[in-house]
């Protein structure tokens, strides 16, 4: 299996099922893959989305995503964590994020996966701006992103 996870920041779309084949193939004894994929959305608080354009610092952003990757492997020993993140600028239904973490029973696969998306939300170094028909405005976590994260501070699994 392998030791290290994996992190990418990228413009370019994802494919899926090849991510998860490959996330995969480092350990074909794995008992449950669990997969999370956001996308834009076409509504947010009330206004059309045209577009959200997504920034961040390279190096400081995927060092800290490999950080929040190594959380998980450390709470869930024997899982595998895969993060695309995409930048740029994107329309709605397009995909932003790809959460994949892999473990021998499907609990532990399920709750790897909500934590780094729950950290993702709140901790990782990226900026969101929305075009909407009024204008541009920057998005910021919600309360309950906030209220997801907590739980995890609170529960030492």
């Amino acid at each position: 299996m392998s030791t290290r996870s994996k992190v990418r920041v990228q413009e370019a779309d994802f494919d899926i099922s090849a991510e998860v084949a490959a996330l995969r193939a480092d350990n074909p004894k794995v008992g449950a893959v669990a997969c999370f994929v956001g996308t834009v959305r076409d509504l947010n608080e009330g206004s059309a989305v045209e577009t959200m354009e997504l920034e961040h610092y390279p190096g400081m952003t995927e060092k800290s995503l490999e950080a929040i990757a190594d959380q998980a492997r450390e709470r869930w020993r024997g899982s595998d964590v895969l993060i695309v993140h995409r930048v740029g600028k994107l329309k709605p239904l397009d995909q932003i994020v790809l959460v994949a973490t892999t473990a021998m029973h499907r609990a532990d696969a399920f709750e790897s996966c909500a934590f780094v998306m729950d950290y993702l939300k709140t901790q990782a170094p990226f900026w969101k701006k929305e075009k909407t028909e009024a204008g541009e405005r920057w998005v910021d976590a919600r309360d309950s992103d906030d209220a997801a994260l907590a739980r995890w501070k609170n529960d030492p699994s």
